[in-house]
Formats: C-alpha cells, structure tokens, sequence
C-alpha cells in the first residue's frame, strides 16, 4: 500500500492520492513525507560547482524557508527552516566535508547569507544576483516617487499618477500606448528623471563584456549617481560600492538566482491550489454523504 501511494504521489496531488486509495488526507501525507525522508535525507554533494541560495515566505509572520539549489541541474539540496546562517550552517559544514569543489553562490545582498558563505567555504566566490540590484534600485524609485508626489501641487500629481509600474519595467517594456505619459512625468520632474535614466544605465552593468569593462561602468554609475544629490541614489551608490566585489564576480561566474526563483515561485503557486482542492473535495464528500452515499 505504501508503495502504491508513493507511486500515485508522484502524479497526484495529496487529496486526490486520498480519493483514490481511500486513506485519509493525514495518512498519505505521512507515508509520503516517510518516503522523500528516506530518499533524501543524505544527498550526495560531489560535483557541483555552483550553488544558488534565498529564502521566501511560507505566509505566516516572519516564518521564512531558506533553500539552495545545484544551478546547473536545478536540483534541490538544502531546505531549512529560517533565513540567514542559522539556515546554513548545517548544509555547509556537510559540504565541506564532501570536499565537493564549489566555485561561486549566487545569492542576493542580505549580508547573513554572503557572511555565511565566506565563513564556511573560504575562496568561493559569492556573486550577488543583478535581479535583486535591480530590485533595490526600483524600491528606491519608488521612494522618491511617492515622496515627490506627497509635495507635488494638483499638476504634478496629475503627471505621476498611474505612472509607478511605468518608472519600474524596463524601458523596452513600457507599451507603446503609455510611452507619451511616461515621457510627460519625467519631463515635469527633473529628480525622477534623472533616477529613472539612473536606473536604465545601471541594467547594462551586466552587459559589459570583460571585468574592466563592467568596472569602469560600475565607478562611473555611482560617481553619478552621488553627484546626482538624490537622497534615494547617494543611498544606492554607496550600498553599490559596498558590495562592488560581490557584483563584479560575475564575468568570471556569470550566475544568477533566476533559476531558484523560479523554484520558489512553483512552490508558492502549488500551496493554494492544494487548499483549494481540498476544499472543493470536502464539499464534494460533505454533498454525497447528505444523499446517503458513500463518500470516495
């Protein structure tokens, strides 16, 4: 039997593993959980060469999974509960004493992550995601919209309105129907425009072709960007230079967390639809036993 709900598990969500069999929910879930534990509980770490580490939320108040994936298989190999060292430890203890012969971590510029990664693998390299870069640099776009909209008069609050998701995507991703307003509300404010051509120069970072190249880029953006006097891109520049070593790692490892966020976004889109199948299927059960039927 335990085989046998095994192999359905691999093809059906839990309820429906349920149905089939005639167990109860907890049952399978128990025989499943039973099985990957057997199966997974000691992967073998030798050769991998790069690894991808972040965390995402579990939908309660601050309860938070940390996973790290092979980058080149996509495989899982760590889940931990919490974020941070206290999340890793365990797994990079393990993988010394693999002696696996690790190259870089993508992850992104949480300092617990990178800190844990230079104390427990010394000499690998930790390569901070350029979609987390971009993400901070949109936040703080977004500051400085919001802050000039709370001073703006009638008129300028007309120009940023509706314009937050337009000042965010790349420039080759704004509709060509909402280019003109886009055009308008930089045009009538010369700090967001300047941040916004800020924020577009800083995307080719990872365009350069050689080290000196990106370098050179990276100096003169934030050499810019401090001149700019824009609270909001001083910030930036400085968080930038910071953690220049860390961005600059990537023409020798040019890897990313892209792949892991895919995983975790799986993850969160499977959490609900197991929720609302268990619901309908409880209704479902609950409507053939008021006609006195047997429920599957």
């Amino acid at each position: 039997m335990e085989r046998f709900v095994c192999q359905l598990s691999r093809w059906m969500t839990l309820a429906e593993v349920a149905c089939v069999s005639g167990l109860c929910w907890d049952t399978v879930k128990e025989i499943v959980k039973s099985d990957l534990g057997k199966r997974y509980a000691r992967i073998p770490l030798q050769g991998f060469k790069y690894l991808a580490v972040d965390e995402f939320h579990v939908g309660r108040k601050g309860k938070f999974l940390t996973v790290v994936i092979d980058l080149e298989s996509g495989d899982i190999l760590w889940v931990a509960k919490g974020r941070g060292e206290a999340a890793l430890a365990r797994f990079f203890r393990r993988l010394r004493k693999s002696r696996a012969k690790i190259q870089a971590v993508a992850c992104d510029m949480a300092a617990a992550y990178w800190g844990a990664v230079l104390k427990y693998l010394p000499g690998v390299a930790v390569v901070f995601d350029h979609f987390h870069v971009i993400k901070l640099i949109n936040k703080k776009i977004d500051d400085l919209r919001r802050a000039l909209q709370r001073e703006a008069d009638t008129l300028g609050r007309t120009y940023l309105k509706n314009t937050r998701y337009l000042l965010l995507a790349g420039a080759e991703n704004v509709p060509e129907e909402r280019r003109e307003a886009l055009a308008e509300a930089l045009r009538f404010n010369e700090p967001l425009a300047t941040a916004y051509y800020l924020k577009e120069d800083l995307r080719a970072l990872w365009s350069q072709l050689t080290l000196r190249l990106m370098r050179k880029h990276l100096d003169s953006w934030c050499q810019r960007a401090m001149e700019s006097g824009i609270t909001q891109m001083v910030t930036m520049a400085k968080t930038l230079r910071a953690n220049a070593t860390g961005i600059l790692n990537y023409p020798k490892h040019p890897i990313s967390t892209g792949k892991l966020e895919g995983i975790n976004n799986k993850i969160k889109t499977l959490k609900p639809k197991r929720t609302a199948f268990v619901t309908r299927h409880s209704s479902f059960s609950n409507s053939t036993a008021s006609m006195n039927q047997k429920p599957c």
